[in-house]
């Protein structure tokens, strides 16, 4: 139990920044998801979008 306890210690520092940036990375996909459902997209809207007609053709048959 106490190599356990050595190997945390040791890699503290790694385990913290690791923790950081897995939970920035969550916020950001959470951020993503509930913007698209919310009806935001990629660059604010179809007309400056440089997929326009692919990617927002369901925006486009319901407005």
């Amino acid at each position: 139990m106490s190599t356990v306890f050595a190997w945390l210690g040791a890699n503290i520092g790694t385990i913290l920044i690791c923790a950081v940036i897995l939970a920035v990375v969550a916020l950001l996909v959470w951020s993503l998801i509930r913007d698209k459902k919310k009806g935001k997209s990629c660059c604010g809207g179809c007309s400056g979008c440089s997929m326009n007609g692919v990617c927002h053709s369901d925006h486009k048959k319901n407005s």
